[in-house]
């Protein structure tokens, strides 16, 4: 039986709560993580209509990408969208769980899966993140210290953009004098030791280090455990906003449009002219991107493909760079196809479920 919690669990790792900002409101919004999933619907938005197509589909489960509670609720009385939606989930029994900038915050996210989408490679994140990452430096007995590391390889430590196990160690000499209630495990109490030990450092995401913790203590033969931890002001690679990547072939202005609105199959695109070079490197972000535009010019982006843009905000490409506002549905509809695909490979006793509703408030006259 597979619960709330273990969807929970999985969409995590993928994208960490703690990665979210500070204005957000992702995680299980209407729900227990205790009931038993008999199905996900997976969608952009979370509606009354996308409520009534859960239902319809036998789903208990809603992941979305947009948080249906945004700002706090003080009332349920059905005065608008957002209180109805909450009263049906409620009345329908279906669990709400949001996405939002914390999926937008890492590698293989909405930014991601635009890139991919137009054929991007070489894909990365556009402005990488500060303080997200901390070092752990431990002491152990030299013939510990590799079963240890393995430990704590195995819950996520020892990772450096694609390199794997990563670590450093030198030897010297521990000293320690156990007490009378001390129970060494090398040594006596009451007599000076000294024992042959590795000093071993490795770095993990921040958010993790209660599972870190746990596990040096457990791999770890000494009572007493000499470690300690430091926050790393290192850029996290993999955690940030945005992503950037190169097309296989260099396109003239019109020809990367007309292959933007396919690939995104957006009807409108709102654009800045053309700079006088060719479309190579392309940067994107999903949803509202214009806080990114100094980023993707500093990068050497070509043209930088978001959602929107305000009036003036276009005049600050200053020909250096071609915008390309596709719109905010448009640039984020396919998340739900990102979310779909990752949890396919990990759960078959259910359904999962692609929502079938636009929920785009937008309508454009063409």
């Amino acid at each position: 039986m597979t619960l709330i919690r273990d969807i929970l669990a999985e969409l995590e790792i993928l994208a960490p709560l703690s990665y979210q900002e500070d204005y957000d409101n992702a995680g299980l919004l209407v729900g227990s993580p205790q009931t038993p999933v008999t199905g996900i619907l997976f969608s952009l938005d979370i509606t009354e209509a996308i409520i009534d197509e859960a239902v319809a589909k036998g789903c208990n489960l809603i992941v979305a990408h947009h948080p249906i509670i945004f700002r706090g609720l003080k009332k349920l009385n059905g005065k608008n969208y957002v209180e109805r939606t909450v009263i049906k989930a409620i009345k329908s029994d279906v669990a709400l769980y949001a996405t939002h900038t914390n999926l937008d915050h890492v590698v293989r996210g909405v930014s991601f899966q635009i890139a991919s989408r137009l054929g991007l490679s070489n894909i990365r994140i556009l402005t990488p993140k500060k303080q997200l990452l901390t070092k752990l430096t431990f002491f152990s007995p030299v013939e510990n210290t590799e079963a240890i590391l393995g430990e704590l390889f195995e819950n996520g430590a020892g990772k450096i953009g694609d390199y794997q196990e990563c670590s450093f160690r030198t030897e010297g000499t521990g000293t320690f004098l156990p007490g009378e209630s001390a129970n060494p495990v090398i040594g006596r109490r009451g007599e000076q030791e000294a024992v042959r030990e590795h000093r071993a450092e490795v770095m993990f995401p921040s958010h993790l280090e209660s599972r870190i913790l746990a596990t040096l203590k457990k791999a770890h033969p000494y009572e007493e455990v000499a470690y300690y931890l430091t926050k790393l002001e290192n850029e996290n690679q993999e955690v940030g906003a945005g992503a950037i990547g190169e097309l296989p072939a260099a396109m003239e202005a019109q020809d990367f449009l007309h292959h933007l609105k396919t690939a995104m199959q957006t009807g409108v695109i709102k654009y800045t002219s053309p700079t006088n070079r060719p479309i190579r490197r392309i940067a994107v972000c999903g949803g509202a991107g214009s806080f990114l535009l100094r980023n993707a010019i500093a990068a050497g982006a070509d043209a930088f493909v978001t959602a929107d843009y305000k009036y003036h905000e276009f005049f600050d490409a200053e020909d250096q760079i071609m915008i390309c506002d596709i719109g905010h549905y448009e640039s984020e509809v396919f998340t739900k196809n990102l979310l779909h695909n990752y949890l396919s490979g990990k759960f078959s006793n259910f359904a999962l479920c692609l929502s079938e509703v636009n929920t785009n408030p937008v309508r454009y006259f063409v």
